[in-house]
């Protein structure tokens, strides 16, 4: 697939998540075969105002290539500002998170709520276009609510004003992530738009990612929450969708070993203290449906020291083999 002139060696690519997508996740799921990922979205006005976590946040590794960096805000001229200082940090592609549901961002101006306000969309649309060289695209949702699904309205315009790809989350926002993605309204922005749209939600496995594929025939897949403590999924993916192989699935012990390579990133990135306390949340993902993974979750809150972790994923692994 190609975003304007930028390649995407394969259609599944990790997405944009707030507090998880970071760096480390970010090359760890790229080493398992993503292959095209966007950082945490940005806010466009922080980021413009020197704000240093926003700053720390648009950081790329080595091996992300292709990457977009996403902004969010609801100020045309400001969001232009914030795309170009986005290039400094050398991103193949801009994304403009219209998508997010979350209270601290939608009822502020940003992500989803903009999905209710089509006219200034299309002209943050306009003014970051207008503002980059490089291809921008749009993330948004089904709708506001089950009164208001304007999805195929707000592609037609994103693409109106200059957006090379969309990315559609099939629930509106008052779903949150509840409920079934609908295939459906990805399949109408699909056949509405003449650019290349990615379908997002639910995409957890094998079967759910091929029925993405077959529902909307969307161009790509962007996997969310079902690579938390499972970033071999792409791997499997691509297995699976480009090679029809289904591989063997992961014992306990690698899954040990990666959740240990993962923090370990995270060590690097923002040092010991920082990723200690993250990997409590990683690491309920990694220790899910696993013999004891609750005591174990709750140990993990307790932990300061990577080599505690260690210790505690090698009782894990032999008390699940």
């Amino acid at each position: 697939m190609k975003i304007k002139d930028v390649e995407i060696k394969n259609g599944i690519c990790l997405a944009p998540m707030a507090g998880i997508a970071d760096r480390a996740f970010r090359e760890l799921c790229i080493s398992y075969g993503a292959g095209y990922t966007v950082t945490e979205m940005v806010s466009a006005k922080g980021f413009t105002m020197g704000d240093k976590k926003s700053r720390e946040l648009l950081i790329l590794g080595e091996t992300e290539n292709p990457a977009g960096a996403q902004i969010f805000g609801d100020d045309p001229e400001i969001m232009a500002k914030a795309a170009v200082k986005c290039l400094e940090y050398k991103p193949q592609i801009i994304d403009i998170n219209m998508g997010c549901p979350a209270p601290k961002i939608a009822m502020n101006g940003g992500g989803a709520s903009l999905m209710k306000k089509p006219e200034l969309a299309g002209e943050i649309v306009k003014a970051v276009s207008q503002a980059v060289s490089i291809p921008v695209t749009v993330k948004i949702r089904k709708g506001w609510d089950n009164d208001n699904i304007n999805a195929v309205e707000l592609a037609r315009l994103a693409e109106k004003n200059g957006a090379s790809a969309i990315t559609v989350h099939g629930r509106t926002r008052m779903q949150m992530y509840s409920g079934n993605v609908d295939y459906d309204i990805i399949a109408k922005v699909k056949q509405s738009v003449s650019i290349p749209v990615i379908g997002n939600g639910d995409i957890r496995d094998e079967q759910s990612a091929a029925l993405m594929l077959e529902k909307t025939n969307c161009d790509a897949i962007m996997i969310g929450r079902g690579a938390l403590g499972n970033p071999w999924l792409f791997k499997r993916l691509n297995a699976y969708l480009g090679e029809c192989r289904v591989l063997p699935e992961v014992g306990v012990n690698e899954k040990m070993i990666v959740m240990l390579r993962h923090i370990k990133k995270i060590i690097d990135y923002k040092g010991e203290y920082t990723a200690m306390r993250e990997a409590r949340h990683h690491a309920a993902y990694y220790t899910k449906a696993l013999r004891g993974s609750a005591a174990f979750r709750r140990e993990i809150g307790q932990l300061e020291r990577f080599e505690q972790l260690e210790e505690l994923a090698y009782r894990i692994a032999k008390e699940n083999e």
